[in-house]
């Protein structure tokens, strides 16, 4: 199955998880997975929430985010990925001055 995230609508979803800002993802959804490909715009962010059924993997495609993963903080630059595993908690912040944007896949469980 290939997606073409270019055709599908951008939302708009402001305060995601609790988090500021303006959550803008292409998404994919169905009963067994969530795929999408996201923006945060700078100063937007992610809520911190907690994986209690499933996991998720951010890959940065473009852009400085930070990642607040359980007890600490870690740095996501382009080209690297982030894995929260099930029954872990996280969030993803734009600091910086410019738009990231990454793909993340949720797989449901």
């Amino acid at each position: 199955m290939i997606f073409n995230f270019d055709n599908m609508e951008e939302k708009m979803i402001p305060e995601f998880k609790g988090g500021s800002g303006c959550f803008r993802p292409r998404m994919f959804s169905d009963e067994h997975m969530k795929i999408m490909r996201a923006r945060l715009e700078p100063g937007a962010s992610i809520g911190f929430h907690t994986h209690d059924t499933n996991s998720e993997i951010i890959f940065m495609l473009r852009g400085r985010g930070v990642v607040l993963y359980d007890d600490g903080a870690e740095e996501l630059v382009a080209g690297q990925c982030h894995y929260c595993p099930k029954g872990h908690s996280h969030s993803l912040r734009n600091e910086s001055a410019e738009t990231i944007e990454f793909y993340a896949v949720v797989p449901e469980q």
